[in-house]
């Protein structure tokens, strides 16, 4: 169990999904938080949290894609809490169009939320990390792009693909200086992101998507957002102090079978 008591930790993309059940899971074992969101909702989420596990939490309603608001945001968060221990970034978004289709903007909405919004959340608190001695970033990458893909995902997979070079460089750049960065590398939970790509690939029936997808992980399911938490949980604490640079594929086993059909089960 993930040991966070009095840790502070800086959550990017928490209104909602896998940032909530992130926050939920650093709430329960003790820590405080800031929470950025783009979305007013993370004030909602702040609440609950405090009202569920008495920790103190703050929040800052800002683009991860602004650098100015990422340090404005942990500038906020050093004066509130008077460090930041852990670095949550989290915050993505995935739009699906044919490749030969996908406007410059779409390219350039995933480049700048999903690589710039997580470039932009290291820098703004690696800072405080070498002047208090260390810390801990997770990165939440995919095994989209850097194991796997479907159609209609080039502007995803390229941008997650990148975050995974980004955290072997830092964990390399940093690792005597007390820093340690790790990323997750997701395959489908059950969350608002998911649920919006499933009725972009079937506007008529987006369960069935949902439905698709559980039946080709050997688990069964999606995750839910506490189970990714969980991970982010571990990595973020001392009780993963020799890990760095690491990838954790958190998929049900989705990318391990070899042939749809094949086999004895």
């Amino acid at each position: 169990m993930a040991n966070l008591k009095d840790k502070v930790a800086f959550i990017t993309g928490a209104a909602a999904g896998l940032g909530k059940g992130i926050a939920e899971v650093y709430a329960k074992y003790g820590a405080k938080m800031m929470l950025v969101d783009l979305s007013e909702d993370v004030e909602d989420v702040a609440d609950e949290l405090e009202d569920a596990y008495g920790v103190e939490v703050i929040t800052y309603v800002g683009n991860v894609a602004d650098k100015d608001e990422m340090i404005e945001a942990a500038q906020k968060t050093a004066e509130k809490f008077g460090e930041i221990n852990i670095a949550c970034l989290n915050a993505g978004i995935c739009r699906l169009a044919p490749f030969e289709e996908m406007s410059d903007e779409m390219r350039d909405l995933h480049i700048d939320v999903n690589i710039k919004g997580t470039w932009n959340g290291c820098q703004a608190v690696i800072p405080y990390m070498l002047k208090q001695g260390g810390g801990a970033i997770v990165i939440a990458s995919s095994v989209t792009g850097d194991l796997v893909a479907d159609p209609g995902e080039a502007g995803y997979a390229m941008s997650k693909a990148a975050l995974v070079g980004l955290t072997k460089c830092l964990a390399v750049e940093y690792a005597q200086r007390n820093i340690r960065v790790n990323c997750s590398q997701l395959g489908y939970a059950r969350t608002p992101m998911v649920e919006k790509m499933a009725l972009e690939s079937a506007p008529e029936d987006p369960e069935s998507v949902i439905a698709g997808i559980a039946g080709n992980v050997p688990m069964g399911r999606l995750a839910t957002p506490e189970e990714v938490g969980e991970l982010f949980a571990f990595l973020g604490s001392e009780e993963s102090s020799y890990i760095t640079g690491a990838q954790f594929v958190i998929d049900g086993a989705a990318t391990l079978p070899e042939t749809p059909g094949m086999g004895t089960n």
